[in-house]
Parts: C-alpha cells; structure tokens; sequence
C-alpha cells in the first residue's frame, strides 16, 4: 500500500458532497490512520468536525457527532466522551417523541462502545417509560457480565415499572446464583412484589440448585433466610422456592420442609406444585405416594381435577390407577372412573365406577363412562353401563340421558360431555320439588 494512501483520502473525501457523508467518511479516515499510527490522525477528526459542522439539518449534526464519537473512541476516549455528550445536550432541545428516538439510539451505541455508565446516565432521560425501561435491561445486563452487581443494584432500584422491575431482578438474581452469592438472591427475591415473578424467580432458583447438584445444605440456606424474613414475605418466598424445588423433584427435601409448616400453608403449596407440575407424571406420582389420609385425598381430588381440565393423556394411566386404588372417597373415584373412560380404558373405569356408593356419584361415574362408550361407537356399552345405577330416579334419570345422547349423536355427529352438569341441574330440581 502506498505510503501516501491516507493523505490521498483525505484528499478524496473533500470532493464528498453530502456534508454527513463528508463529516463521517473523515471520521473512518481517522480512525485507520490512528491504527496505522499517523500522527495526522488528529487532522482527519479535525476535518470530521469542521464537516459536521457545516451540517444545517439538527437531527443529522446529532448524528454525525455521534458517528464521529464512535470512531473517535478507539483513538482518545476522553474526546470522544465529550463529542456524546456533546450530542446528548442537542437531543434535549429536540421535541418528543424524537428527543426519546435519538436518545436511545445514543444509548445503544454507547452500550455496543461499552460505555454503560455514560449510557445510564443519558438512558434517564427518555421519557417514555416502556423505551426508558427496555433500556435499563439492556444496561443492566452489561453490568451483570461484567460483574458490577453495585451498579445493577442501582438500575433495579430506578426501576418501578412492572414487568420490568421483576424481570430486572430475576436477571440479578441468576447473576447471584452464579457466583453463588445466595444471600444477595434471596434479598433480591424478598422484593418483588408480584406474586407472578415471585414465582418465575423461584423457578430460576429451583432450575439452578437442580442443574447445579449443589448439596441439600444450600437449599436449607434459602429455607432458612426465607423463615427468618417477616412472616407474609417469608411465606411468600419459601412458598415459591418449595414449589420450584417440588417441580424438580425434589420432593423428598420440600416434604421435610413442610413438616414445619402449619396445615393450611402446606396444602396451599402442595396444590402450586400440583398447578405446575401438571404435566409431570413423574413429579406427581412421586407427590402422591409422600401423602397419607386426608391429605391425600384432597390432593389426589386436586391433581384428577387439573388432569380432567386438559385432554386426557395415557401417560397419566399409572398416576390415575394408583389415586384410584388408595382413595377411599367415591368423590375421587369417579373422576378416576371418568378419567380411564376418555382413555378408553373401560374395563379399570368400571372397576372404580362400581366401588362408588351413593346414587348421585354413581350416576356420575356410570354417565361419563356411557358417554365415553357412546363416543367410541359403542351403543349398547352406553345402555349397559347406565344400567349400572340401580337407584330408580338416578337409574332412570341416567338412562334418559344417555338414549337422548344416542339420538344427539345420531343427529349432530357428536355428543356433549355434560353429564355432571345436567346431573347436578337435576339434584337441585328434585331438592326444590
């Protein structure tokens, strides 16, 4: 390359028209004669500025200056700091909503020159909060890889806004976990204030003891700090963290733990592991056999009604067999009952259908099994098993229902599943007759 290459340029770029263009192409031409070392460097920048500004249109100064900052701070940062602030006070006598636009295009551009405390600086005065807050995230999250938790302590402090603050402080508190600095995440956790993303964090929390095969003493760690907050956010956390560790598996420690909590509150988080271990058979067959007497029978009750929720699954047969063969109320049983008949698993149905006492229940138990027959093309099954429920209103009551659906499905191609509404219109009609 020719010794003279660079003072050619310069020469070159005069003939630019376009005054940005000029300002920004002496900028580049600077920059590589700085890596070059070409003291002359410092004239290219002199040009850039000359250039910029000769520049009429406001918006297009702001932004050659920024370019030209951008080039500048390979070669001397302090300049280049001052050339964006510079550009920052500009942007302020700009109106909304372009004051707000170029601002963060300064604050990105400072983020990618790794500059986030001049970028946090300028980012607090955007003012409009969903902008202003989606930049605090992406400032936040260059302190955190860099490891200045003092600094992401102060974003997540100007911060109000939801669902930015969580989502702050979920960044933060996965950043602790790292280092293992798990005092700093359960006092990160102690602020949230939406039991939402309390939750989402704890499941960070439980995602990382899991993963991480810390030993049971670090769990305890959490358990004990969240004992020892004040009693409504202590609960608050030490809920969310159990139901996490629960959704994991690690039922063996959250069962141990809950042993020190009172009925009411137990339950509470059993049900949320139920809720998001729904589709977990493992985690919930597990759940069940820690559970004893009426415990398990409110559970079981609760974890057959999330499973009727949803389209039934065969992966669950195991789980709804074992509920069936422990529970001792006909309640569960014939959601059991009802359970195996979507599946088609007639046989077990009528197995638990007819150790259900009582009429009413029965009537359930022997419909939904007359409905799930009648849907897989079996009439006469459908009568057989309404004929199950021997009571002489329920039996009748029941067998008027299913001869209905059988012309239903006839008519319509399909029949409803509402056996357990229509039954229970018919107890409150004959409870007023």
């Amino acid at each position: 390359m020719p010794v003279d290459v660079y003072r050619e340029a310069l020469r070159l770029a005069s003939d630019i028209r376009d005054k940005y263009l000029r300002a920004v192409t002496y900028a580049k031409i600077g920059y590589y004669m700085y890596r070059a070392k070409k003291p002359e460097y410092k004239t290219a920048f002199k040009y850039a500025f000359n250039a910029a500004a000769s520049i009429e249109n406001p918006v297009l100064l702001v932004k050659a200056l920024v370019e030209i900052g951008t080039y500048l701070r390979r070669a001397d940062s302090k300049t280049a700091q001052k050339v964006f602030h510079q550009a920052y006070e500009s942007i302020l006598t700009f109106p909304e909503p372009l004051k707000d636009d170029l601002l963060e295009e300064l604050v990105i551009r400072l983020l990618e020159l790794d500059m986030p405390d001049d970028a946090l600086f300028y980012a607090t005065d955007v003012e409009d909060s969903v902008k202003r807050n989606d930049l605090f995230l992406k400032i936040l999250r260059v302190y955190l890889r860099k490891g200045n938790m003092r600094r992401a302590r102060l974003i997540i402090e100007q911060i109000d806004d939801e669902p930015w603050h969580s989502i702050a402080a979920i960044e933060a508190i996965k950043e602790h976990l790292k280092r293992e600095e798990f005092g700093s995440a359960i006092r990160v956790l102690s602020e949230l204030k939406s039991e939402y993303w309390l939750g989402e964090a704890m499941k960070e929390v439980a995602v990382y003891l899991k993963n991480s095969d810390v030993p049971t003493a670090t769990y305890e760690k959490f358990v004990d700090i969240a004992l020892g907050m004040s009693s409504d956010t202590g609960f608050d956390v030490l809920r969310s963290l159990l139901i996490g560790l629960g959704n994991q598996g690690e039922l063996d420690f959250v069962m141990d733990i809950l042993s020190r909590v009172y009925p009411d509150e137990r339950l509470s988080i059993i049900e949320g592991i139920v809720k998001t271990s729904v589709d977990k058979e493992d985690v919930l067959f597990d759940l069940i056999n820690h559970l004893e007497g009426e415990e398990f029978e409110r559970i079981a009750g609760f974890v057959m009604d999330q499973l009727l929720s949803k389209p039934a699954h065969g992966k669950y047969r195991r789980l709804v067999k074992t509920i069936g063969e422990r529970t001792m109320e006909d309640s569960v049983r014939v959601k059991v009952a009802t359970y195996l008949a979507k599946l088609g698993d007639f046989e077990d149905a009528l197995k638990f259908a007819q150790l259900v006492r009582g009429h009413y229940l029965r009537s359930l138990a022997f419909g939904s099994i007359a409905v799930a027959k009648l849907k897989a093309g079996d009439i006469d099954g459908a009568i057989d098993a309404a004929l199950e429920v021997k009571d002489p209103k329920w039996g009748s009551w029941l067998l008027s229902e299913i001869l209905t659906k059988i012309l239903e499905l006839h008519a319509e191609g399909e029949v409803s599943e509402d056996i357990e509404e229509r039954a229970k219109h018919q107890r409150i009609l004959w409870e007023k007759g």
